[in-house]
């Protein structure tokens, strides 16, 4: 099928399932979709040495990346054939150090769709439940014109 003709929520599950490449920034920012269902992913995200900040610990825009990832494919899931969307708005906030290699979980649930917006949230925690990092965005939804 041509992706032009799938809905939002076939072209994540086909990403999921390993039947489109990987996007490159999954090889930048170790992570991978574990759970993708209309409204809601689930990825898994690693942090390395590759994402120290000057001070040695790992950069909030790993942390940010992230959760620009999960709270746009959230919104991926929402949207009909032929529809993509665009981050306008992502606020991040940190709760506290992310850890160097180990394997953290990053929600994005959609929390209101509208004609021509998603609002969306997304949170990293360890397997205990710890949260390290929340955030909310907004996502503007594109048509194409023909």
């Amino acid at each position: 099928m041509n992706i032009q003709q799938m809905t939002g929520l076939e072209i994540m599950q086909a990403f999921a399932q390993g039947l489109f490449p990987a996007p490159s920034i999954s090889k930048t920012m170790p992570m991978e979709p574990e759970l993708v269902e209309l409204n809601r992913v689930v990825f898994k995200a690693t942090p390395n040495h590759t994402h120290t900040n000057p001070m040695g610990g790992v950069h909030g825009g790993f942390a940010a990346t992230v959760l620009d990832t999960v709270t746009g494919c959230a919104t991926q899931t929402v949207l009909a054939a032929g529809e993509s969307y665009g981050t306008i708005e992502l606020g991040v906030k940190m709760c506290r150090p992310l850890p160097f290699n180990v394997t953290l979980r990053a929600e994005g649930r959609v929390i209101n769709k509208s004609r021509s917006l998603v609002m969306s949230e997304g949170d990293i925690r360890d397997d205990a439940g710890v949260l390290y990092a929340h955030a909310t965005a907004t996502c503007m939804i594109l048509r194409s014109s023909t």
